[in-house]
């Protein structure tokens, strides 16, 4: 099976525009990523699907793949199910491209889920990590069944707790790395809409539930933190800096 890294990066961000180019340590983060992901599938594996020029000449300039996608992209699946059908393979990973702390291993794990279950959808999870707040809305928390079938995914914490109890949950999070098929994708993108609960939740997987299409979450290393907003910068600098040391 021949499986395939594509990283979604969109200049025009709401909250942090041009979020891909921010520098961390001097380096363009959407590279950082690239990197990893390089690392997992290979570098004639590893592509990055964007709308903007500027994101285009970073990335071709450093030796990279780029799929241009249109400007009208509702999310970042979205944009890879543009990019799929302009490259052809058995599996495609979306690795979010604002979490540059990810964990090579952790691609090919989910990777070789999908090859294992390959009518879910696979996304991975960890446990919420020192200083991590469930109640951060930025961070998706994640309730699955015994069997790790997705049941709900929201940034509210969840379960929610009724009443003092003597323990509180092990709050789980999204680990924003994915693997589908092209059916998958494809079901996912002529949609052309997002669900209800996708839209007030803003987590893009959740439409795969309108769809009928179940998702397996996959426990993964747990080196994983998002840059949400520009005050995250200097958080991932010192994470890095604390993992080279």
């Amino acid at each position: 099976m021949r499986k395939i890294g594509i990283i979604p990066a969109r200049y025009k961000s709401t909250r942090f525009p041009g979020k891909p180019l921010v520098l961390i340590n001097g380096t363009p983060m959407i590279l950082l990523v690239a990197k990893i992901v390089e690392k997992a599938l290979g570098h004639e594996n590893t592509y990055i699907a964007t709308e903007d020029d500027r994101i285009k000449d970073v990335v071709t300039s450093a030796g990279y793949k780029v799929i241009m996608t249109t400007d009208n992209c509702l999310t970042g699946t979205d944009r890879v199910w543009e990019a799929a059908q302009q490259v052809e393979a058995d599996i495609y990973l979306n690795i979010q491209g604002d979490e540059p702390l990810l964990n090579p291993d952790d691609i090919n794990l989910i990777a070789s889920q999908k090859e294992k279950y390959f009518n879910y959808v696979i996304n991975g999870m960890c446990i919420l990590g020192d200083g991590e707040l469930p109640t951060n809305p930025n961070i998706p928390k994640v309730l699955t069944n015994k069997n790790q079938d997705l049941l709900y995914m929201s940034r509210l914490p969840i379960p929610g707790i009724k009443g003092i109890k003597d323990q509180k949950p092990l709050y789980k999070k999204q680990v924003c790395i994915y693997a589908f098929s092209y059916n998958d994708l494809k079901l996912f993108g002529e949609s052309k809409k997002k669900a209800e609960f996708e839209y007030f939740e803003d987590i893009e997987i959740l439409r795969f539930f309108d769809l009928n299409v179940p998702i397996k979450m996959i426990e993964t290393s747990g080196s994983s933190a998002a840059v949400d907003e520009p005050s995250d910068v200097l958080k991932i600098e010192q994470a890095i800096n604390n993992m080279a040391q």
